[in-house]
């Protein structure tokens, strides 16, 4: 059974002087021998601050809160990408990330390289990935050019195949960073019934979005960020209206 676990986690980033790395600064260290710079630290900026909660099987997290309130680095947390400075994070369960349906397309390659390549990056055998080509053929839609290096693709193309191959997955916890969408217009209402199977086969779900409509669709929870720390975590339309009374907290910058 799926299950997140974040105890007391807090992130911390450090932060250098805005002369740190600059090519005098080198060259004055190099001839002073360090005497006139001195390489420290300046400070660190807390990106999370004392985040702490469970999430269980059927959990659908909506993550909201102004830019830089923290929901990135929260799902980059959760998929282990970074480790807390304090805290603990406990994982039962396989997990992905769906942050980007284009990341990790090589474009000098080949649409069907492509799909073996991608395929593997989100865990799935050879085999596995055999008995999904051709549904990933028929739902982009982009015939002969699937052997055809991907920088020969229009923009529409690519998003077409990379969203094909990342939604063929059964997750067991689901982290996107804002739903799955594709610009095209032909293509948009066939995405989204895809993107929705996709996130019903997930046991957790957890989407930071700046839309409202989006979290109410899919999610049972709410998790209200600002500045790194948890405001309010609860039924997702108790959340979202504490949220739209305090425009001091909620506005975006």
């Amino acid at each position: 059974m799926a299950k997140i676990v974040l105890n007391n986690v807090e992130i911390n980033y450090p932060i250098y002087d805005d002369q740190h790395y600059s090519l005098r600064r080198t060259l004055v260290n190099l001839t002073t021998r360090g005497k006139l710079y001195r390489d420290t630290l300046s400070t660190s900026y807390r990106a999370l601050d004392n985040i702490s909660f469970t999430l269980q099987q059927g959990d659908r997290l909506g993550l909201i809160g102004n830019n830089g309130a923290g929901k990135t680095t929260l799902l980059k947390t959760m998929a282990q990408l970074y480790k807390p400075t304090r805290g603990s994070i406990t994982i039962e369960g396989k997990v992905s990330t769906l942050f980007d349906v284009c990341m990790g397309i090589d474009i000098d390659r080949s649409g069907y390289h492509n799909i073996f390549y991608m395929g593997a990056l989100l865990g799935l055998t050879r085999a596995q990935i055999k008995t999904l080509v051709k549904d990933i053929e028929d739902f982009c839609e982009i015939g002969s050019f699937l052997n055809m290096p991907v920088r020969t693709y229009s923009a529409g193309m690519r998003i077409r195949l990379g969203f094909a191959i990342c939604t063929c997955i059964d997750p067991t916890i689901l982290l996107l960073d804002e739903a799955i969408g594709v610009g095209d217009k032909h293509f948009i209402a066939k995405a989204s019934a895809r993107a929705k199977a996709l996130y019903d086969r997930a046991e957790i779900l957890v989407l930071a979005s700046h839309s409202i409509d989006v979290l109410k669709e899919f999610c049972n929870k709410a998790l209200w960020l600002h500045k790194g720390k948890m405001v309010m975590l609860g039924d997702v339309d108790d959340v979202l209206k504490a949220y739209a009374t305090r425009p001091e907290l909620a506005e975006t910058t």
